[in-house]
């Protein structure tokens, strides 16, 4: 993948979005699937074909690029043991312990929104 330019558009926004905080958190785990991945590592040491297992419709691809992404933030743990065939385990580091209840929260909030959204939808509709 080629290299973004320093002074490209793209490079300015993310360094102003950066400077919160919150959205610099958010970014660490957004998009489809991180916090998904974290979740299913949430009690403990996984292996790969057991995260793949545990996640219907992520591809093996995507879930190498977002375990590579995770471990590069600090928030996964890959240990590899020198065995024959090898064995890799996946798990969450200390730092991303500390968003089991945050993602909790958030979770209890979604249901909540969830459940208004329906309640609107059918308001509309009926």
């Amino acid at each position: 993948m080629a290299k973004r330019k320093e002074n490209s558009t793209n490079s300015f926004n993310e360094k102003q979005i950066m400077e919160c905080e919150l959205a610099y958190a958010v970014c660490k785990i957004g998009g489809r699937w991180k916090l998904l991945i974290m979740c299913k590592l949430e009690n403990g040491k996984l292996r790969f074909s057991e995260l793949r297992n545990q996640i219907d419709g992520i591809t093996e691809r995507m879930l190498t690029l977002q375990l590579r992404e995770l471990e590069k933030e600090g928030l996964v743990k890959r240990t590899v043991y020198a065995e024959v065939p090898p064995r890799v385990e996946y798990e969450l580091t200390a730092i991303s312990k500390e968003l089991i209840p945050i993602w909790r929260m958030l979770e209890h909030w979604g249901a909540k929104h969830k459940a208004i959204n329906k309640i609107h939808i059918e308001e509309t509709v009926g």
